[in-house]
């Protein structure tokens, strides 16, 4: 995975109704050591990592390149949106698309804050890429997951197997420009 190409970073805050995206900062690293350890967070993705080994591995300001944003609800970091293009994919279908990834806390889970999040970023994406298709890869066993994509307007590419799990593969068609 690979940065978006020519797009003006960072860009202003995006507000949401409750949320707020921005570039993340040194702030953020202890939300980001949360996320990246928690066993609810990586149920399917593989599992966490070991705490001490992310409390010494991240820099002082982690995930600061184009398209990764941190999530923040009243002033804290409670999740990362990733739009990055997926150059090397192990589906045909993916590459060299915008592929989008998140990440919430699970105090988070349960409120809408990831679709509200999605949604903005995509807007995003569609202003400054306009006319690019956006994929999305999670597992099919992530019920909460595949109801996110669906209602981000992501439809089915394929299934197929990786990482010991069945895996679908979602595709948001390009937003055409209004002229």
């Amino acid at each position: 995975m690979t940065d978006l190409g020519p797009v003006a970073w960072p860009p202003e805050p995006i507000r949401t109704e409750r949320l707020v995206l921005r570039e993340p900062g040194a702030r953020d690293r202890a939300a980001f050591v949360e996320l990246l350890a928690s066993p609810q967070v990586h149920t399917y993705l593989g599992g966490p990592r070991p705490r001490d080994e992310l409390e010494r591995e991240p820099p002082e300001a982690p995930g600061r390149w184009p398209g990764s944003f941190a999530v923040e609800l009243d002033g804290t970091m409670i999740g990362r949106i990733l739009l990055r293009r997926a150059t090397e994919h192990r589906r045909p279908a993916a590459v060299g698309k915008a592929d989008l990834g998140y990440l919430f806390l699970p105090r988070a889970w349960g409120f809408g804050y990831a679709a509200e999040a999605c949604a903005a970023a995509l807007d995003w994406f569609d202003g400054v890429l306009p006319g690019e298709p956006v994929v999305l890869t999670t597992q099919t066993a992530n019920v909460s997951s595949m109801r996110l994509a669906a209602k981000l307007g992501f439809t089915e590419v394929e299934r197929f197997h990786a990482w010991d799990a069945e895996q679908w593969l979602g595709l948001r068609p390009p937003v055409t420009p209004s002229a």
